[in-house]
């Protein structure tokens, strides 16, 4: 669909031309508030993650340095750049001297030719786009330092504008030497400090000499002052979802284009000097690994999320080279179960001793193991059956209560969740609407692991929102099979070169952050949705001249209040009236509430400069009884709270 539809024109493009004819009988909804269709798993919505789209570096993971390993380009320092200030001279390059006790093996070396007078020299970073300055923030620096025996002098670290005019705080470093050591600086900008989001990091000296930097990091303030933490604007918004599980480490960052830059989990705990980082060439850009297995486990435990751990299952994203299997993959089924012991196992095992070591002692209890990532596109050698029972025996061999996910659909043994994934159009919405209307029961329980409707970039636009809205009332509707779902990707930097997959739910850049209108559109599902689904149904929809479906609905009730949650998207031009009758040995309170999405053109969105400019809008329902007539707006999607007493 061209991006350019606006609202007069949705009903020619699905109606033949037409405006909706509305049916000579009324629509009617049918709900049966006292017969329960199935439960609602309270992991129903969630977060799906990964390194796409620079969503952990330079965005969730809040570290402000870019390349602060020096592992980015084995050639040059990328985002490094000398300066300079007054009469000084002197260049940088990358050197790679032994740095015992640390998995680094890069680092920048610094040598200064002159420097006179009031002369300065040294090195910047120029983040993630620009370093967010705000006012009145305290952000902890650190480095690791050596120098030769010609330096002899202080470090002079300095927060400052892009152009260098500006400096918003300072401190001094004393005592650098021949030893590799780490030092640590705080700097705090004062209540009057005009904020920026294109600021600058900057390391300078005085003296003569060469001085090797490792490891430079500065954080802000993190969500819940965590250490190596996340960003608060973004985490702030992920809480107002209210998800159930954070499904991680990620989809093609699980595996990458080879199994020597895959996720390594073991190569990700510890203090960040004993990372080494890997190139996420799946997504084309160097991953520090600051978010590492614990960090994400952090986040689960901040956001009070179930964690659905992905393990590797010998499959890359090259998909000519054929996935590891028989003998071979041996190892990797013992890197799952180890990875699972380091998150369940006790002081006793090997495992949960070194997470206790690290400074977790009670286990994470992860109840969720996905196997491999997509494996059904292993279409050249159809190898994910085989590959699946391998890991399957062996976990369930150990772990009998773990609930084992399958990435394909497979036949050799019955998964407990199958994870099936759907990115979508507005016209496809129409159909995936009813996927699992007639879904054969006896097969295992759906996760919904990744679902967009891909309208709109950066983030979606409200014709995404309203494709995501006809889903996931499908998804309500069948909640008796399909247990768990997560929109992807979760987040994008709108940044120039952020971007590398389209309709994305959150957007930000180093400074700000927006939320799409699917973004809302999820919010509105999630919070008002119960634990049961009850029976319902619906007679005479209203079709467009080319039998199109204008209206879908799903019915979710709150068992112990009794409260009732009419989901209606009304995807047609016209106002649509159906009938609600509701069948319930409770009286409904005549007064509800109303949260309405909605806007005039369908291709509206959000973004940076003007973030609520699609927003629900909440207000009282009136005029609610057992047997009432509705009015659902065109083009919006409405969350009905029916009270009972």
């Amino acid at each position: 669909m061209k991006k350019t539809i606006c609202l007069p024109l949705l009903s020619l493009l699905f109606l033949g031309g037409r405006t909706l004819a509305q049916n000579a009988k009324p629509t009617v909804i049918t709900i049966n508030a006292n017969e329960k269709a199935g439960d609602i798993s309270p992991q129903f919505y969630g977060l799906m993650t990964e390194e796409i789209n620079y969503s952990y570096d330079g965005g969730l993971y809040a570290e402000l340095i870019r390349n602060r390993a020096f592992q980015d380009n084995a050639k040059v320092p990328e985002h490094w750049s000398l300066v300079k200030k007054g009469n000084a001279d002197g260049q940088i390059a990358l050197d790679s001297i032994e740095q015992k006790g640390t998995a680094l093996t890069r680092n920048l070396r610094l040598d200064i030719t002159a420097v006179d007078g009031s002369g300065k020299i040294g090195i910047s970073n120029d983040g993630f786009w620009g370093i967010p300055i705000r006012k009145n923030k305290r952000y902890v620096a650190s480095f690791y330092a050596k120098t030769n025996k010609d330096f002899n002098g202080p470090l002079f670290v300095t927060l400052e504008s892009a152009d260098g005019k500006v400096v918003f705080d300072s401190a001094l470093v004393s005592g650098v030497s021949g030893d590799w050591k780490k030092y640590t600086v705080t700097l705090a900008t004062k209540k009057t400090t005009d904020t920026t989001s294109n600021g600058r990091f900057v390391i300078t000296a005085k003296n003569k000499g060469t001085i090797w930097f490792s490891l430079v990091s500065l954080f802000p303030p993190t969500y819940n002052n965590r250490a190596n933490g996340n960003r608060k604007d973004l985490m702030k918004l992920l809480a107002a979802m209210h998800p159930g599980f954070l499904r991680f480490p990620g989809g093609n960052y699980l595996q990458s284009n080879k199994v020597e830059t895959r996720f390594d989990w073991k190569k990700t705990l510890g203090d960040i000097s004993q990372r080494p980082t890997h190139d996420n060439n799946s997504w084309h850009y160097h991953s520090s690994d600051g978010m590492g297995l614990m960090e994400f486990l952090g986040w689960c435990e901040d956001l009070k999320m179930e964690p659905l751990l992905a393990v590797f299952d010998g499959l890359t994203l090259n998909r000519k080279v054929q996935p590891i299997i028989g003998d071979s993959l041996n190892i990797y089924i013992q890197d799952a179960l180890d990875e699972i012991e380091f998150l369940n196992g006790d002081a006793s095992t090997k495992w949960g001793a070194q997470r206790v070591k690290l400074g977790h002692p009670q286990p994470y209890n992860v109840k969720y193991i996905e196997i491999g990532n997509e494996d059904w596109f292993d279409k050249i050698y159809k190898t994910w059956d085989a590959r699946f029972t391998m890991f399957y025996d062996a976990i369930k061999a150990k772990y009998p209560n773990l609930q084992v996910i399958s990435s394909a659909h497979v036949t050799s043994r019955t998964p407990d969740y199958e994870d099936i994934h759907h990115y979508f159009s507005f016209k496809q919405a129409f159909k995936l609407a009813h996927k699992y209307d007639n879904y054969n029961r006896a097969d295992a329980k759906v996760f919904e692991g990744e679902w967009a409707c891909r309208e709109g970039a950066p983030t979606t636009n409200f014709l995404g929102a309203l494709g995501d809205a006809m889903l996931l009332t499908g998804l309500e509707r069948n909640a008796d099979i399909v247990k768990m779902s997560c929109y992807a990707p979760l987040f994008v930097n709108i940044n120039p070169g952020g971007m590398q997959w389209k309709s994305d739910l959150i957007g930000y850049n180093s400074f700000s952050s927006y939320r799409s209108p699917s973004y809302y559109m999820q919010k509105m599902f999630a919070t008002n949705i119960g634990d049961q689904t009850v029976k319902s149904s619906i007679a005479d929809v209203p079709l467009g001249s080319d039998t199109t479906e204008q209206l879908f609905y799903s019915v979710t009730k709150d068992s112990k209040k009794g409260t009732l949650f009419l989901k209606v998207v009304n995807v047609s031009d016209s106002i649509l009236s159906p009938v609600i009758d509701i069948n319930s040995a409770k009286e409904i309170v005549a007064n509800g509430q109303e949260i309405v999405l909605t806007s005039a053109k369908v291709t509206d969105t959000n973004s940076i400069d003007n973030p609520e400019n699609v927003i629900p809008v909440t207000s009282v329902a009136k005029g609610l009884s057992n047997h009432f007539t509705y009015n659902f707006k065109p083009h919006s999607v409405t969350v009905l709270k029916i009270m009972t007493k």
